[in-house]
């Protein structure tokens, strides 16, 4: 009942995008539709992810749901970059990487369950977070103080830090897809369900629709800020990344809910080291072509991040889940959002 539901409103969201473009709504209006639109496309990129796993493995499967999880950020990011907003970019990137380490994560652990994950790509995860964090913080000291942030001389120094974390995420993701490549023919699992071919070309339309309502959604974030007394900082970090991070709110619990806590695992970890090793780096790359874009995060950014990986790997270390872990990883994203609403925005911006 509940799955036929969804389903029917997966069409909503072609709505949505049909009455931004042709009425002339309310912005906060606009919002809530948008939002509305979300969860049935995050409910369908889950369901595609799952039977994708099933001919691919749970590594590959995360990694597919992370992939295309990921793209309505990248668009919101870009479209931001071209409009000046770059305080907007970097705190919707930053709580990207902590909404799915610690949030996405979290649901997932409490939908799930007790269960055992996969300790080397967790912690290749983490370390891949960790490692985000100190590179950071090469653009970031500089410019912990009075000054453009988007200077000439930080974003210079952004660029190499990119190119690194690139590297480091192109590597490390072939050894991982190697690796869940052979465990999954070692397997021989039998396959049911949706060929990979249909899981693929649903997972792509959904994704794409993703991007056109999260689009939307942002357009219109402004109002709702506006109106709500809320920061731009917390807005981006906060609000702006759950939505971008709605595929993987919605895949991770659809399928813990169903006992798959591994493939749960790799989804809300895989999706948050590709936002820290590829999307940021992507991001400032990107940037170059339309308005540069430096890695100079505020201390708050750092300090969340740092605090994030810390906990995450604190909790995860035994590679054993439990519901108990997953609210606690969910009430250190709670004090991490509440650290970015008493933080503000950045002087001077």
């Amino acid at each position: 009942m509940v799955r036929r539901a969804l389903l029917t409103s997966v069409a909503f969201a072609p709505l949505v995008i049909l009455i931004h473009y042709v009425l002339d709504l309310d912005e906060t209006v606009e919002f809530i539709l948008s939002a509305a639109a979300l969860i049935p496309l995050a409910w369908l990129i889950g369901e595609a992810t799952e039977h994708a796993a099933e001919h691919t493995g749970a590594g590959i499967g995360g990694f597919l749901n992370a992939t295309f999880g990921n793209a309505p950020e990248l668009i919101i990011a870009l479209i931001a970059v071209n409009e000046g907003l770059t305080e907007v970019v970097r705190g919707s990137l930053t709580g990207s990487v902590i909404g799915n380490l610690l949030l996405v994560r979290g649901f997932s652990l409490l939908f799930g369950g007790r269960g055992a994950g996969d300790r080397p790509s967790s912690f290749l995860a983490l370390g891949l977070e960790a490692l985000t964090t100190l590179l950071l913080l090469v653009p970031s000291i500089p410019g912990w103080g009075d000054g453009d942030p988007d200077r000439d001389s930080l974003v210079e120094i952004s660029i190499p830090v990119s190119a690194v974390l690139l590297v480091a995420y192109l590597v490390l993701t072939w050894y991982s897809l190697r690796r869940h490549a052979a465990m999954h023919i070692a397997s021989n699992e039998e396959i049911s369900g949706w060929s990979l071919r249909l899981s693929l070309v649903v997972l792509g339309i959904a994704t794409a629709l993703t991007a056109l309502v999260a689009e939307i959604l942002v357009g219109t974030l402004e109002v709702f800020s506006h109106e709500a007394g809320l920061s731009e900082f917390f807005v981006a970090a906060v609000i702006v990344a759950i939505v971008g991070n709605a595929a993987e709110h919605g895949g991770a619990v659809v399928v813990a809910a169903r006992g798959k806590i591994k493939l749960a695992a790799e989804i809300a970890l895989a999706s948050s080291a590709q936002v820290a090793v590829f999307l940021i780096p992507a991001v400032v790359l990107l940037a170059l072509l339309i308005d540069p874009l430096s890695l100079a995060m505020r201390e708050i950014e750092i300090a969340a991040l740092a605090i994030s990986v810390v906990a995450a790997a604190a909790l995860l270390a035994d590679g054993r889940s439990s519901r108990l872990k997953g609210a606690l990883l969910i009430a250190t994203y709670a004090g991490v959002a509440i650290a970015f609403y008493a933080a503000g925005d950045r002087a001077g911006t």
